[in-house]
């Protein structure tokens, strides 16, 4: 038997070199996985991507690995089913299917790109969308109808740029081929001017795209919009390359699912609680369709089950999104895929193992308790005539849900690390939010059941007359008065308790979400003993040449994250502050710049536009604390869907998490699960899903899902 084995070993040495390549050592596999070798024309393919793919399983499945430097692959851990597998990779045309099951060693043919255009199809949406022609610093203010078509609103090139980045970016792919390749239906028969101005009327996204297009003004983005795709229809290429995987990238494993439909689109997914990653371990994964669907789905990732439960709400006239205006839509027609009541955004576990939303339970007016004359004490502190989302929480054991009548609006929820177990919430916008930081005491709801009592909700007030403590306040638009303190009208966007202290931290969006004279920065929520009543805030303005926070998160060392839309991912530490943090001096939040560090996320940059920044961008910002990922613990991961990947910054270095399949990977937010915190990286994972809203815009059409995906890090390319 060893002589066989030994007699085996050289002659797949000697098919190696005779291949053309060095010798390489048997790829190892075991019964469940499919192993092998790419291969091209000059020899072995290094850090191209080998996909297997099955629909053998109650939902499709697929696994994605990168080959090492000799072009070997090991796909791991697959569930016994038949597999198509194949290659993509930059610089070449994807492989020939190959059917293969576990166990299985390939040998796959690769085959160089037919041509530049061809293969650049491959590249992320960043490479094409920064393409557009961003107008030049110059054209700003805007100087209206009879100047350059903006409105005097779009004050400069940050804020133009961080409109389409958070406000489109942020809801699909810019660079998607669906959006960068204009529809028959829209384009036949018009200029690209009227091209533009049809497709953004069409969906039931018309709203949210007028709203953006009227402050960035509709004349000039339909002209600059349609000189973009109208050079790419004319063979424009991107102007960069994307380099193949590098180095520890080629460790990564990407397994995904399908879940939910092809019609419904989802904003997040949770796995565990952020605060203890062991739990719900191997258990069901849940997401938040938002706008899209009342049905929550879940994917059971052991027996590859996705389902579905449906999420009620308080009021029969709560309104639905398929009573929204749209136009035809060119994948659609006129039909209204999206009928979601209850605007399902951000999802978390407790550590009960029950699940929670922000949800929206009823129509938009509050209740009396909420309101001027209540007796809630933080009604008579702030009143509140209206909220847009509430809460809600899922218990998986008994399918019971409860839903709870907010008077502040919610956005994202996050849970805090205090003896009342207080779940915080951010609103979204100050103008929707009304203003406000909101909280419910979790422990004391578990014990009463009266969401009334155990929820409170504060202004957000600056310290300017410097006295350390909360006084009568001037209004957001009023000048200082040295004997008072400033009210801001500011809401977070992206929040997070404070794992090292009982702060919460949040960042706020800037003008061109808000439509108000506000820049972007961080929050810093100081509650003290009654926050309703005793809560100052701080706010921190990135430092000069970036902009546009996007999401915020924490790590165990304290560290505040956020990606910027300039391009970049910034850190700050409040503790390097060397100057007094209240007084006047801090209503504009410019006094800390010692406390930031700033990297620039890796890609182009639009021609034109500060080369400090860059042309990717990424929606919100995850801390991997506990070192689910494998990268080390608070590691922070940019969800880039700029450049369709995730960014994990490691020792001030990127690494380039890129999921090839489907084209068009795009992710809102991230967590990270401990399975079996004894079988290595096989028991850890971050997990994520499809946050666009047009999954039809990506790869597939109609027909794509959305997906779940498992990220793990493995010791190396072959570890199985």
């Amino acid at each position: 038997m060893k002589l066989r084995q030994f007699l085996a070993g050289c002659l797949i040495g000697i098919a190696a070199l005779q291949a053309g390549g060095a010798a390489a050592p048997v790829i190892d596999i075991s019964a469940h996985d499919i192993g092998g070798r790419v291969m091209g024309a000059k020899g072995p393919e290094a850090g191209v991507w080998v996909i297997a793919e099955t629909r053998d399983l109650p939902t499709k499945y697929a696994k994605v690995v990168v080959t090492d430097e000799q072009g070997r692959f090991v796909i791991p851990e697959l569930p016994d089913a038949n597999y198509k597998v194949w290659v993509r990779g930059y610089g070449l045309r994807d492989s020939a299917q190959v059917e293969a099951r576990p166990g299985r060693r390939l040998d796959i043919k690769a085959e160089p790109a037919v041509s530049a255009a061809a293969d650049a199809q491959h590249y992320p949406g960043m490479y094409w969308y920064s393409l557009i022609n961003v107008p030049a610093p110059s054209q700003f203010p805007g100087t209206g109808a009879n100047g350059n078509n903006m409105p005097a609103t779009m004050k400069s090139q940050e804020q133009w740029i961080d409109t389409i980045k958070n406000m489109c970016q942020s809801c699909h792919a810019l660079g998607s081929r669906g959006v960068r390749e204009v529809p028959k239906v829209f384009g036949e028969g018009r200029d690209a001017h009227a091209a533009w101005a049809m497709r953004t009327v069409a969906g039931q996204a018309m709203e949210y795209m007028a709203a953006v297009l009227t402050s960035m003004g509709p004349v000039s983005a339909y002209d600059i919009f349609g000189n973009w795709t109208d050079r790419i229809a004319a063979g424009a290429l991107p102007f960069a390359k994307p380099e193949r995987p590098q180095g520890i990238e080629r460790n990564v494993v990407f397994t995904m699912w399908d879940w939910a439909s092809p019609k419904h689109y989802q904003h997040d997914a949770i796995s565990t609680d952020k605060r203890n990653p062991t739990l719900n371990a191997n258990g069901l994964i849940y997401g938040s369709p938002e706008e899209s669907t009342d049905l929550v789905p879940t994917l059971d990732p052991v027996r590859n089950i996705a389902a579905e439960i449906r999420h009620p709400y308080l009021d029969p006239n709560t309104p639905s999104f398929a009573d929204a205006p749209h136009g035809p839509s060119a994948y659609w027609g006129d039909e209204a895929i999206w009928d979601g009541h209850t605007s399902l955004h951000n999802v978390m576990f407790d550590g009960e193992g029950k699940v929670w939303f922000t949800a929206r339970l009823r129509p938009a007016d509050n209740p009396d308790f909420c309101k001027k004359g209540s007796s809630h004490p933080s009604a008579q502190v702030f009143p509140q005539e209206s909220s847009l989302r509430q809460l809600s929480r899922f218990d998986p054991v008994t399918g019971k849900w409860d839903l709870i009548n907010t008077c502040f609006s919610t956005h994202h929820l996050y849970f805090g690390h205090d003896a009342n177990d207080t779940l915080w919430t951010s609103s979204g916008s100050p103008i929707l939010g009304g203003g406000v930081v909101g909280w419910l005491n979790s422990r004391q709801f578990r014990a009463t059941g009266d969401g009334v009592a155990a929820q409170g909700w504060t202004p957000l007030v600056i310290d300017t007359n410097g006295n350390g403590k909360r006084d009568a306040w001037v209004e957001p638009a009023a000048a200082l008065d040295p004997a008072k303190d400033k009210r801001i009208m500011a809401s977070p966007y992206g929040l997070m308790p404070s794992p090292v202290d009982d702060t919460v931290w949040g960042q706020s969006m800037d003008r061109g979400y808000s439509r108000i004279d506000q820049p972007g920065y961080l929050i810093h929520l100081i509650p003290g003993s009654d926050p309703t009543n005793t809560a100052l805030t701080e706010i921190y303005l990135p430092p000069a040449g970036t902009y546009g926070p996007r999401g915020l998160d924490m790590g165990l060392d304290g560290l505040v994250w956020t990606a910027m839309s300039s391009g970049h991912l910034a850190s700050f530490d409040r503790r390097l502050c060397k100057g007094p943090l209240n007084g006047p001096h801090t209503a504009e939040g410019k006094q800390c710049p010692e406390g930031w560090k700033v990297y620039r996320l890796p890609g182009p940059q639009f021609k034109g536009v500060d080369p400090k920044g860059s042309a990717n961008h990424a929606y919100y910002v995850w801390v991997d604390r506990y070192n689910t990922l494998g990268l080390g613990a608070n590691v922070p991961v940019a969800c880039a869907n700029g450049s369709e990947s995730l960014l994990a910054l490691v020792n001030g270095k990127f690494v380039n998490l890129r999921m090839p399949y489907p084209l068009g990977f795009f992710t809102k937010n991230v967590d990270g699960r401990i399975d079996d915190p004894a079988a290595g990286w096989k028991g850890r994972a971050a997990w994520t899903t499809s946050g666009t809203r047009a999954n039809f815009h990506s790869e597939g059409g109609t027909e794509a899902y959305p997906k779940v995906f498992k990220i793990q890090m493995r010791p190396s390319p072959l570890a199985h």
